[in-house]
């Protein structure tokens, strides 16, 4: 199978400034050299379908994907799924999670990322001990974005408490003594250890005011300064509810007031604000991360995604715990979750979507997710002779097309997805050999 090109043909694309025709993308040391519309493909390489940049998947726990079918017997709460995540992260360790995490990113590039941000809370070994490498597991994150051709950005997590009600902050328990940290001091040392490498970008992680008590986020902050900071924000009701209690204020507020929120900054799922959280997102310049497909899964809700654009947040989407690994569908259930909430059409257009599922910045890649000469040559070609998207207008292709359509993935001028197939091979056997060990009787 290739692995690089120097020139690309596409008949359809979506460039900055519209659908284009007869595309062509030269590439130079993994970056496009130039993008022609209206061009000869002379001897370049012939891409299907229409041509889009490479996705940015903001949010994913890549040990999460060993839950995908495990938790639909009983109904329940997010609270009763997150006792089977428990269990997941109770089992693994470098080695079975460089295997899970390797086959759920290749999994990641049949759908068309590029680059994925990683919030790794699942640092330490059973118990809280702490490995050779303290950051052993990070590192089995950082070789498994290499093997299946995707870049990282780390979203190293601090994560102190195992909870937060009217009385203050609970410890750490049980299968969460794997995620903490002595205090944010501690989880600040031990992030200075990890160091960016071509393909891993290393950021960092609020896991949520419930995780973090208030007197150590300025820490965080401080320990992040030039990095993306990620914060899960507002997912239950109970988050806000406790919030209230402890603090008298809501967890955005909370934050704002340590100066967590910001331009770098990017709240994930964001459900249950209140118009006064939206004003200061959105007054703060803080991107949302929405991911659909998750919260619908947990029955988390629906998130005030139009209001958040509106007050000025940029907008990015994740597959947070990989229910569904499909950011076109992530993309379309943003517009389509807006349609049930308000009952109109068409809150946002066809490029608006792309533009939240290519927000490589909030991830710190603002050179990739164009398909413009300067930036990374990511490429996803999606076919437009399926069952699904027969017929479809290329400019409204997030509308209709799945992940199944996706036939050619290019990261950084590499050939990762060729016909379908990841240059790993066989990934649904991949997966099955990582997760099925971890979920054996003892």
């Amino acid at each position: 199978m290739s692995t690089t090109s120097s020139r690309w043909f596409a008949p359809r694309a979506l460039l900055p400034d519209g659908p284009a025709r007869d595309v062509l993308f030269e590439v130079a040391d993994g970056r496009f050299a130039a993008v022609r519309a209206g061009a000869e493909p002379g001897n370049a390489r012939r891409l299907p379908g229409v041509v889009l940049p490479g996705f940015a998947n903001a949010h994913s726990h890549a040990f999460h994907r060993a839950v995908r079918g495990r938790t639909h017997d009983r109904g329940g709460t997010f609270w009763t799924w997150r006792q089977q995540m428990y269990a997941v992260a109770a089992r693994l360790d470098p080695d079975s999670y460089l295997a899970l995490a390797r086959a759920t990113y290749a999994e990641m590039a049949l759908a068309g990322v590029s680059t994925v941000g990683e919030f790794h809370y699942l640092h330490h070994a059973p118990g809280g001990g702490r490995y050779d490498d303290p950051n052993a597991m990070a590192e089995a994150l950082r070789q498994a974005a290499g093997d299946a051709g995707i870049r990282l950005t780390l979203l190293d997590t601090c994560y102190l408490a195992g909870g937060l009600d009217a009385d203050g902050h609970t410890p750490l328990s049980g299968p969460q003594l794997r995620f903490g940290d002595a205090d944010a001091a501690d989880w600040a040392g031990r992030v200075a250890a990890l160091r960016p490498s071509p393909g891993m970008r290393v950021g960092a992680a609020v896991h949520s005011v419930r995780a973090v008590p208030a007197q150590e986020l300025p820490a965080v902050v401080s320990a992040a300064a030039g990095r993306p900071l990620h914060v899960h924000l507002s997912e239950q009701p109970a988050e806000n509810e406790a919030c209230l209690a402890r603090y008298g204020r809501t967890p955005a507020a909370l934050l704002d007031d340590a100066d967590v929120l910001g331009p770098a900054t990017t709240a994930v799922h964001a459900t249950h604000l209140s118009g006064d959280d939206v004003l200061r997102l959105g007054r703060t310049g803080t991107t949302a991360c929405l991911c659909p497909t998750t919260e619908r899964d947990l029955a988390d809700g629906i998130g005030p995604a139009l209001a958040l654009a509106g007050a000025g947040c940029p907008l990015s989407l994740g597959s947070d715990q990989h229910a569904v690994t499909d950011l076109i569908e992530e993309a379309r259930a943003l517009e389509m979750h807006e349609r049930l909430s308000s009952g109109h059409r068409g809150a946002f257009s066809p490029q608006a979507l792309l533009e939240a599922l290519t927000a490589h910045a909030s991830l710190g890649w603002p050179d990739a997710g164009r398909l413009q000469a300067g930036a990374r040559a990511d490429l996803v070609a999606v076919r437009l002779d399926s069952v699904r998207t027969a017929g479809s207008d290329p400019a409204q292709i997030l509308l209709t097309a799945t992940a199944c359509d996706i036939d050619t993935v290019v990261v950084d001028g590499r050939v990762v997805v060729e016909s379908g197939r990841h240059r790993l091979g066989d990934v649904g056997r991949l997966l099955g050999e990582a997760i099925e060990p971890l979920w054996r009787p003892s």
